[in-house]
């Protein structure tokens, strides 16, 4: 029984694409909403949203490392180890006001991204990085922008 790790198709399919940037909607819509003057309770409530989902993508990236370890009999410790610092981290820059949490959103879009970037050729995904960098890097510049409008 072969236990190697799937050899991935270099090319990103259409859906990726297209369901990584339908991800993007509510950064960039709640990045816009915070700039709209809007009463003070629906402007917390914004910014709590976006703080929340910038949470979950956070989440979700480091959930990834978890599942390259999945492709190993033995994983390297550290794809197990990384793939649990995002999360806390990110429900802490929950628990925090929004100006500062989505700031520390921003940052670990781009840590994550980081991170990424010497992970996934060793793994064997590199072809992910283009779109990666392109979906955090939008959604990094949202939350910065949204914690200066607060």
């Amino acid at each position: 029984m072969n236990h190697a790790p799937a050899v991935y198709h270099p090319f990103l399919s259409d859906t990726a694409r297209w369901l990584g940037h339908l991800g993007l909607l509510p950064f960039v819509l709640g990045a816009l909403l915070v700039w709209l003057g809007l009463d003070p309770e629906l402007h917390l409530f914004v910014t709590q949203a976006l703080s929340a989902y910038a949470a979950l993508i956070v989440s979700f990236l480091g959930g990834i490392h978890w599942g390259l370890a999945m492709r190993h009999s033995a994983p390297p410790a550290s794809l197990l180890l990384w793939g649990v610092v995002p999360p806390l981290l990110a429900w802490m820059a929950v628990l925090m006001q929004p100006s500062a949490g989505l700031v520390l959103q921003g940052l670990l879009l781009g840590v994550c991204y980081a991170v990424d970037r010497r992970v996934y050729p060793a793994q064997g995904v590199a072809h992910w990085l283009t779109l990666r960098f392109r979906l955090s890097a939008v959604a990094s510049l949202c939350c910065f922008l949204a914690a200066a409008g607060t």
